[in-house]
């Protein structure tokens, strides 16, 4: 029975008192999110490489 109600209650304030973005704000966060992720992802791209080369600078100094 605690169930039921737990699933009754869950469903009353997922309908009654959350809100909900409308399709718009949808839109344009996930198109701040991908622009963000390919910004982080860019920039960590750019110091894998750039450490890559100065390690490679580094061994073959040695090697």
């Amino acid at each position: 029975m605690k169930l039921k109600i737990y699933f009754e209650e869950v469903y009353k304030e997922l309908v009654q008192k959350v809100s909900w973005p409308s399709w718009s704000e949808l839109q344009s966060s996930a198109i701040v999110v991908m622009v963000a992720s390919a910004i982080i992802a860019t920039a960590i791209f750019a110091m894998d490489f750039g450490f890559t080369k100065l390690m490679e600078i580094i061994y073959s100094m040695f090697y």
